[in-house]
């Protein structure tokens, strides 16, 4: 069984870390990612993805993602579910394990090529 995706799009958010109870990092966020056909109105269609990162991954995100950067990401579907006010949620992420910057940083930092270890 193949359990892979890989998008591009832009970031609809700075990526901001949290940490678990455990002390575990992780960042969540959105990723706009156009569609290929366009809608009955001519205009491009857009979605919006939920993404997960963990660790290392996660700790460098948060320093170098802000809102409307180009990224490219590949990863695994992963879906939960929970109950919330006596209903249960289903939820899909992607869990991402790569990350490639495709525009330039307005800054002269380097940026790395992130992989979870």
């Amino acid at each position: 069984m193949i359990n892979r995706v890989a998008l591009t799009g832009r970031l609809t958010r700075d990526a901001q870390l949290a940490h678990t109870s455990s002390g575990r990092a992780y960042t969540r966020l959105t990723i706009a990612v156009d569609r290929v056909y366009r809608g009955r109105d001519g205009e491009r269609e857009t979605d919006f993805i939920s993404c997960t990162l963990w660790g290392r991954t996660a700790e460098a995100m948060s320093q170098y993602c802000q809102r409307g950067r180009l990224i490219a990401v590949t990863g695994q579907i992963r879906t939960s579910r929970y109950e919330k006010e006596g209903k249960r949620v289903y939820q899909t992420d992607v869990l991402i394990e790569s990350i490639a910057f495709l525009d330039r940083r307005r800054q002269t930092e380097p940026e790395p090529d992130l992989q979870e270890a």
